[in-house]
């Protein structure tokens, strides 16, 4: 097995993780090779040197490299992974860093059986999106999903952890259905949390013209993540729409009951709620 090193990396997408990853990767590979859709990112991405070489041929790009990274909103990876797979050398190790796992994982059973597939989700980023916002420390001390599938080799897991490693990350290896089940209400719950939240002030606060004079900056933290890449979390929920619902079913069951406790002005009650639930968040966060 090479190591991270030896390798000839071929990054596909380079906006905001993908950008990312090359940045962080640089130095430390033999080369990273970036593939974008439009010519002036690949160029941005050179200017700043996140990558090594660039093209927006994806079969040029990957071309007799050791492993590829598909950096894509996830349909686009679903549709790249039969497109990429008769592309690649043998026993090059293809990984990708969607958010959800499941149906990419599927997809990927699919890949001929000389190429060595890895389901990956860094869980790291920003609201902003592009090569502009690539950043190559936002993977320093996250942690990394990893998700093989049963015919992945051990030494091909073993080099996508090394990757993760590389770029500063911890890796963890999860099975697709569960990290999908994880994120759904570590991750993809929050956004359409904060989505509602802005929504909410829009529709009530938004004409009153001292409403953004007063904003706390517990609003602004709190939907944050509301700014993130519209086609990104489409995929995102539409790829996880069940775990997401369910997720979304149980937000709503426990907004009820503080709903009730208010409408009921039992306050007993309500402090004992809120208590115990800030005793959860001091747990998970000492």
């Amino acid at each position: 097995m090479k190591q991270i090193d030896e390798c000839r990396i071929a990054i596909v997408g380079l906006g905001l993780m993908g950008g990312s990853l090359a940045g962080a990767l640089q130095g430390k590979a033999a080369a990273v090779v970036g593939v974008a859709r439009r010519g002036e990112t690949v160029r941005a991405a050179l200017k700043r040197g996140l990558i090594d070489e660039g093209t927006t041929e994806l079969a040029e790009g990957v071309r007799g490299v050791d492993i590829v990274v598909l950096a894509t909103p996830v349909r686009i990876i679903l549709q790249q992974i039969s497109e990429v797979g008769p592309l690649l050398a043998e026993n090059c190790l293809l990984i990708d860093l969607g958010s959800t796992k499941t149906d990419i994982l599927r997809e990927m059973a699919r890949l001929p059986q000389d190429v060595q597939a890895l389901g990956g989700h860094p869980m790291c980023g920003k609201e902003a999106s592009g090569v502009e916002a690539a950043e190559p420390g936002i993977y320093q001390g996250a942690t990394f999903i990893l998700s093989p599938l049963p015919r992945t080799a051990r030494w091909a897991l073993s080099l996508g952890q090394d990757l993760a490693r590389t770029v500063g990350s911890e890796p963890l290896v999860l099975d697709g259905e569960r990290q999908d089940f994880l994120v759904a209400t570590l991750s993809h719950l929050p956004y359409l949390m904060a989505c509602a939240l802005i929504a909410t002030a829009d529709r009530t606060t938004s004409p009153d013209a001292a409403a953004w004079k007063i904003v706390a900056g517990g609003f602004r933290d709190t939907t944050r993540i509301a700014a993130s890449d519209v086609t990104m979390m489409t995929d995102i929920l539409l790829t996880n729409g069940e775990e997401v619902l369910r997720a979304l079913g149980t937000f709503q069951e426990q907004i009820r009951h503080m709903a009730d406790l208010m409408e009921s002005s039992n306050e007993e009650a309500l402090r004992r709620q809120l208590g115990k639930i800030r005793e959860k968040r001091l747990e998970m966060y000492p």
